[in-house]
């Protein structure tokens, strides 16, 4: 089974890199410049075009502006759709994958720790006073979330009478109860990290732990950033994202040491070793704690 695990991951890993390639995500330019550099800095370029010359990247021009963002999102729910459910037999139950966006019907407030966020919605959104009181920074909007559906009791009893009408009738899980799905993890996808964008992770990462009622889902950002001190931007400390996954870990410790920049070099272990920063084949099993 160990086996499997690891050739079902490293084959989704493969097919991830592959989708970034293929729908321009990840490109070079003529100018010899990465999709996820900063074209300003050497160092960016340098650490960029050695991971994507590790992952045989194409000259092409890139996607623009939001677009290649808006794909990246895409990519990366495809990924956890095609591993984390397959992961039952370490986290059961019946699981949805969805990319929010402003056409999506679902909402932060679809959720059991955050259905009270619609009441709120309502109440300010005609009432210009009570926003200036209570504020509006309530409002998250994850890019991507990975809800659980309700159990029906029959599912609950199925190895052992648990529960019947005299008990448990609050409980978060229990269909009968007549609740919302239960937000188990919140994924912002950021393709590269300049200082706005990490703050953006940030913001959504501290409204969603202030306003929940009941147990934090994960929260996670995934990345594309080759600068180590960017990454630690957002990645160093604790008490806001769970942790920080890079789309190709592994290529970018080989790019960096390769570039001989101590700081960076020094930076980026500091990460890995204080569990800040992982590969994103690491992320559907940390989702599955």
């Amino acid at each position: 089974m160990k086996n499997k695990m690891e050739t079902l991951l490293a084959e989704a890993r493969k097919k991830y890199h592959e989708s970034l390639l293929k729908y321009g995500v990840l490109t070079i330019n003529e100018k010899g410049i990465p999709s996820n550099a900063d074209s300003a800095s050497k160092l960016s370029i340098t650490i960029a075009r050695g991971i994507a010359d590790q992952l045989m990247v194409e000259t092409h021009d890139k996607a623009v502006g939001q677009t290649s963002g808006a794909k990246f999102e895409q990519i990366n729910m495809e990924f956890l759709k095609s591993t984390f459910p397959k992961l039952q037999n370490l986290r059961p139950g019946k699981w949805h994958i969805e990319k929010l966006g402003n056409r999506s019907g679902t909402k932060t407030s679809s959720f059991a720790q955050y259905e009270h966020l619609e009441y709120l919605s309502k109440i300010t959104k005609d009432n210009p006073e009570l926003v200036t009181c209570i504020g509006n920074n309530y409002i998250v909007a994850p890019d991507i979330v990975i809800y659980r559906e309700l159990e029906a009791d029959e599912e609950i009893n199925k190895m052992q009478l648990l529960v019947n009408d005299t008990v448990c009738k609050m409980a978060d899980i229990r269909a009968s109860n007549g609740g919302r799905p239960i937000l188990h993890a919140s994924i912002s996808a950021k393709w590269t990290m300049r200082s706005d964008r990490a703050q953006n992770s940030r913001t959504e990462a501290l409204g969603l732990i202030r306003n929940r009622k009941g147990h934090l889902p994960h929260i996670v950002v995934v990345t594309g950033e080759p600068m180590p001190g960017r990454l630690a931007s957002l990645a160093l400390g604790t008490g806001d994202i769970d942790c920080m996954y890079h789309f190709a870990l592994y290529e970018l410790i080989k790019a960096v040491e390769k570039s001989g920049a101590e700081d960076s070099i020094e930076m980026l272990h500091l990460l890995i070793e204080g569990k800040r920063i992982k590969d994103i084949s690491d992320l559907p099993l940390d989702l599955a704690t």
